[in-house]
Protein backbone atom coordinates (compact mmCIF):
# COMPACT_ATOMS: atom_id res chain seq x y z
CA UNK A 1 0.00 0.00 0.00
CA UNK A 2 2.68 2.63 0.95
CA UNK A 3 4.49 1.81 -2.50
CA UNK A 4 1.42 2.44 -4.44
CA UNK A 5 0.64 6.19 -2.24
CA UNK A 6 4.18 6.97 -3.37
CA UNK A 7 3.41 6.63 -6.99
CA UNK A 8 0.04 8.44 -6.94
CA UNK A 9 2.06 11.07 -5.02
CA UNK A 10 4.38 11.23 -7.87
CA UNK A 11 1.94 11.09 -10.38
CA UNK A 12 -0.35 14.18 -8.92
CA UNK A 13 3.06 16.45 -8.56
CA UNK A 14 3.85 15.88 -11.99
CA UNK A 15 0.53 16.68 -13.20
CA UNK A 16 0.25 19.90 -10.87
CA UNK A 17 4.35 20.90 -12.25
CA UNK A 18 2.77 20.29 -16.19
CA UNK A 19 -0.28 22.59 -14.96
CA UNK A 20 1.53 24.98 -13.84
CA UNK A 21 4.35 25.16 -16.25
CA UNK A 22 1.62 25.68 -18.96
CA UNK A 23 0.21 28.53 -17.14
CA UNK A 24 2.91 30.71 -16.59
CA UNK A 25 5.00 31.98 -19.73
CA UNK A 26 6.34 34.75 -21.89
CA UNK A 27 3.01 35.79 -23.36
CA UNK A 28 0.19 37.34 -21.19
CA UNK A 29 -2.29 35.30 -22.38
CA UNK A 30 -6.06 36.79 -22.84
CA UNK A 31 -9.32 34.40 -23.47
CA UNK A 32 -12.13 34.95 -25.64
CA UNK A 33 -11.94 37.72 -28.17
CA UNK A 34 -9.54 39.68 -26.31
CA UNK A 35 -7.24 37.48 -27.87
CA UNK A 36 -7.93 37.98 -31.27
CA UNK A 37 -6.95 41.89 -30.80
CA UNK A 38 -4.34 44.16 -29.83
CA UNK A 39 -4.42 45.02 -26.32
CA UNK A 40 -2.20 48.03 -26.68
CA UNK A 41 -5.25 49.47 -28.66
CA UNK A 42 -8.28 50.57 -26.99
CA UNK A 43 -10.18 52.93 -29.47
CA UNK A 44 -10.23 53.33 -32.76
CA UNK A 45 -11.48 56.78 -34.83
CA UNK A 46 -13.32 56.07 -38.13
CA UNK A 47 -14.26 59.23 -40.42
CA UNK A 48 -16.77 59.05 -43.31
CA UNK A 49 -15.47 57.11 -45.42
CA UNK A 50 -14.71 59.04 -49.04
CA UNK A 51 -16.78 57.94 -52.16
CA UNK A 52 -15.99 58.59 -56.13
CA UNK A 53 -18.93 57.41 -56.74
CA UNK A 54 -22.00 59.48 -58.59
CA UNK A 55 -24.50 57.47 -55.91
CA UNK A 56 -24.98 59.56 -52.98
CA UNK A 57 -24.24 58.50 -49.40
CA UNK A 58 -22.39 55.68 -50.26
CA UNK A 59 -19.80 57.01 -47.94
CA UNK A 60 -21.66 57.50 -45.12
CA UNK A 61 -23.41 54.15 -45.21
CA UNK A 62 -19.88 52.24 -45.63
CA UNK A 63 -18.94 54.14 -42.48
CA UNK A 64 -21.84 53.25 -40.61
CA UNK A 65 -21.78 49.33 -41.52
CA UNK A 66 -17.70 49.70 -40.29
CA UNK A 67 -18.48 51.13 -37.08
CA UNK A 68 -21.01 48.86 -36.19
CA UNK A 69 -19.37 46.03 -36.82
CA UNK A 70 -16.39 47.31 -34.87
CA UNK A 71 -18.65 47.83 -31.86
CA UNK A 72 -19.98 44.59 -32.37
CA UNK A 73 -17.28 41.97 -33.30
CA UNK A 74 -14.14 43.84 -31.53
CA UNK A 75 -13.22 44.64 -27.84
CA UNK A 76 -11.85 48.57 -29.53
CA UNK A 77 -14.05 51.16 -29.19
CA UNK A 78 -15.43 53.99 -31.77
CA UNK A 79 -14.20 57.39 -30.56
CA UNK A 80 -13.93 60.98 -31.87
CA UNK A 81 -10.30 61.87 -33.16
CA UNK A 82 -8.93 63.24 -29.91
CA UNK A 83 -9.13 60.59 -27.92
CA UNK A 84 -8.55 57.40 -30.27
CA UNK A 85 -5.80 55.44 -30.17
CA UNK A 86 -5.98 54.52 -34.19
CA UNK A 87 -7.68 55.85 -37.32
CA UNK A 88 -9.51 53.88 -39.57
CA UNK A 89 -10.37 56.00 -42.76
CA UNK A 90 -10.79 54.50 -46.50
CA UNK A 91 -12.40 55.69 -49.59
CA UNK A 92 -14.76 53.78 -51.87
CA UNK A 93 -12.59 53.66 -55.46
CA UNK A 94 -14.74 51.69 -58.08
CA UNK A 95 -18.86 51.57 -57.88
CA UNK A 96 -19.41 48.72 -60.56
CA UNK A 97 -22.79 47.44 -61.95
CA UNK A 98 -22.30 44.65 -63.64
CA UNK A 99 -24.82 41.87 -65.26
CA UNK A 100 -24.35 38.47 -64.35
CA UNK A 101 -27.40 37.05 -65.96
CA UNK A 102 -29.96 37.45 -68.83
CA UNK A 103 -33.26 36.23 -70.15
CA UNK A 104 -34.00 35.15 -73.62
CA UNK A 105 -35.02 38.28 -74.49
CA UNK A 106 -31.75 39.91 -73.17
CA UNK A 107 -32.51 41.80 -70.64
CA UNK A 108 -30.41 41.69 -67.34
CA UNK A 109 -32.10 39.26 -64.68
CA UNK A 110 -28.94 38.79 -62.36
CA UNK A 111 -26.93 41.87 -61.34
CA UNK A 112 -24.12 42.16 -59.27
CA UNK A 113 -23.10 45.28 -57.44
CA UNK A 114 -19.27 45.23 -57.09
CA UNK A 115 -17.11 47.84 -54.55
CA UNK A 116 -13.70 48.59 -54.27
CA UNK A 117 -12.67 50.19 -51.21
CA UNK A 118 -9.57 51.63 -49.93
CA UNK A 119 -8.26 51.58 -46.55
CA UNK A 120 -6.04 52.31 -44.06
CA UNK A 121 -5.50 51.66 -40.54
CA UNK A 122 -3.18 53.89 -38.80
CA UNK A 123 -2.16 54.99 -35.20
CA UNK A 124 -1.96 58.59 -33.95
CA UNK A 125 1.46 58.96 -35.54
CA UNK A 126 0.65 58.29 -39.19
CA UNK A 127 2.28 54.53 -39.02
CA UNK A 128 0.61 51.54 -40.24
CA UNK A 129 -0.82 49.38 -37.97
CA UNK A 130 -0.74 45.81 -39.36
CA UNK A 131 2.56 46.33 -41.20
CA UNK A 132 6.52 46.73 -39.54
CA UNK A 133 7.23 50.62 -38.52
CA UNK A 134 10.22 50.08 -40.63
CA UNK A 135 8.69 49.74 -44.18
CA UNK A 136 8.06 52.95 -45.80
CA UNK A 137 5.58 52.39 -48.61
CA UNK A 138 4.06 54.89 -50.84
CA UNK A 139 0.60 55.71 -49.57
CA UNK A 140 -1.58 54.11 -52.32
CA UNK A 141 1.01 50.61 -51.62
CA UNK A 142 0.36 51.20 -47.85
CA UNK A 143 -3.18 50.64 -47.93
CA UNK A 144 -5.40 47.62 -48.54
CA UNK A 145 -8.32 47.32 -51.06
CA UNK A 146 -11.57 45.03 -50.52
CA UNK A 147 -13.49 44.11 -53.48
CA UNK A 148 -16.74 43.46 -51.89
CA UNK A 149 -20.04 42.23 -54.13
CA UNK A 150 -23.52 42.18 -53.47
CA UNK A 151 -26.12 39.95 -56.09
CA UNK A 152 -29.19 41.89 -57.38
CA UNK A 153 -32.05 39.81 -58.48
CA UNK A 154 -34.73 42.45 -59.82
CA UNK A 155 -37.91 39.87 -60.76
CA UNK A 156 -38.96 38.45 -57.45
CA UNK A 157 -38.23 42.54 -56.25
CA UNK A 158 -34.87 43.13 -54.73
CA UNK A 159 -33.65 46.96 -55.10
CA UNK A 160 -30.23 47.73 -55.86
CA UNK A 161 -29.80 49.36 -51.68
CA UNK A 162 -30.09 45.62 -50.78
CA UNK A 163 -27.58 44.46 -52.95
CA UNK A 164 -25.45 47.58 -52.04
CA UNK A 165 -26.14 46.94 -47.77
CA UNK A 166 -24.66 43.27 -48.97
CA UNK A 167 -21.16 44.62 -50.46
CA UNK A 168 -21.33 47.35 -47.70
CA UNK A 169 -21.48 44.51 -44.99
CA UNK A 170 -19.37 42.45 -46.51
CA UNK A 171 -16.65 45.15 -46.62
CA UNK A 172 -17.45 45.78 -43.02
CA UNK A 173 -16.93 42.33 -41.91
CA UNK A 174 -13.50 41.82 -44.10
CA UNK A 175 -12.22 45.33 -42.38
CA UNK A 176 -13.07 43.88 -38.99
CA UNK A 177 -10.92 40.68 -39.64
CA UNK A 178 -8.19 42.49 -40.95
CA UNK A 179 -7.75 44.14 -37.35
CA UNK A 180 -7.20 40.86 -35.82
CA UNK A 181 -3.71 41.34 -34.23
CA UNK A 182 -1.10 38.82 -36.53
CA UNK A 183 0.08 35.51 -34.67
Amino acid sequence: MPNLNAHYRRILTALLLVVAGSTVGCVHYQFGNRSLYRPDIRTVYVPVFKSNSFRTELGEKITEAVIKEIEAVTIYKVTDEASADTVLRGTLVVDNKIVQGLNTLDEPRILQESFQIRYEWLDQRGQLIRQPATLDLAPVLRSQTITANGLLYPEPGQSMVTAQQDAIDQFAQEVVRSMEAPW
